[in-house]
């Protein structure tokens, strides 16, 4: 495949690393330094696009792409108070996105994993439960979105939980949790690449649910795993779609 590369930071290039290990050709890599350079003219040089950039750029760069009619693999976070409006006007231009919180196929094996343990503890309200996450201090968002979609897969199977709540520790807190309410726990720590857990605790004993990530290869990899499923699809997916999990 031709690639274009939108968000050229340290993710962006060990996605390159990885695209050209498979056999791929990067035609376009977008930076701070050189954001004349994404036009429709240049991205149709590309059989689809991977986006690693900044929240505030992620709409502008997907919409781009839809006026190319270019398929979009977008792992940046940050943006989904509009994913519907997003998904909306991917459908109607007959365009291909697919999104995901976290790339990486463990990740993805946590999240599956995540929502058969929510429905076991469903039975046992004696344990509260919370998401804890650690990232590097140059996370521009908080909670994670890999975060957001664990707590996501706890309500969806915890009756006794409604809604998640953020605390950036570090940052002035003052809510109080209420009963219905699931907390997650955000840490911003140098040079940690992502780590999150899941807490199942009660006055007697405490479940935790973890996965470490050592480094971003996974993520990277993820993303050009995904872009080669989506090339010459249409529609809107979610990185769940690519796995076959039962």
């Amino acid at each position: 495949m031709k690639i274009a590369l939108l968000g050229y930071g340290k993710m962006g290039q060990i996605i390159e690393r990885f695209a050209l290990e498979r056999g791929h050709e990067v035609v376009l890599k977008i930076s701070i330094d050189n954001l004349d350079d994404l036009t429709v003219a240049n991205l149709r040089k590309a059989d689809v696009a991977i986006d690693f950039s900044a929240p505030d750029a992620a709409i502008n760069n997907i919409y781009t792409c839809f006026d190319a009619n270019v398929p979009v693999v977008v792992g940046t976070t940050g943006w989904y108070g509009q994913l519907q409006e997003v998904k909306n006007e991917c459908l109607t231009r007959n365009n291909a996105l697919l999104y995901g919180s976290n790339f990486s196929i463990g990740v993805n094996i946590f999240f599956h994993m995540n929502k058969v343990l929510a429905k076991l503890m469903n039975d046992f309200p004696a344990y509260e439960v919370q998401v804890e996450e650690i990232h590097h201090t140059q996370k521009l968002d908080s909670p994670s979105g890999t975060a957001m979609t664990i707590a996501e897969g706890i309500i969806e199977n915890v009756d006794r939980k409604r809604e998640w709540v953020n605390e950036l520790v570090g940052t002035e807190f003052d809510d109080v949790l209420k009963k219905e309410q699931l907390l997650i726990e955000s840490h911003r720590i140098e040079n940690i690449p992502g780590t999150h857990t899941v807490v199942y605790s009660s006055e007697v004993d405490e479940i935790e649910f973890k996965h470490t990530a050592h480094n971003r290869s996974g993520f990277a990899l993820g993303a050009v795993v995904a872009a080669e499923w989506l090339e010459k699809k249409q529609g809107f997916y979610n990185i769940a779609d690519i796995f076959n999990f039962k």
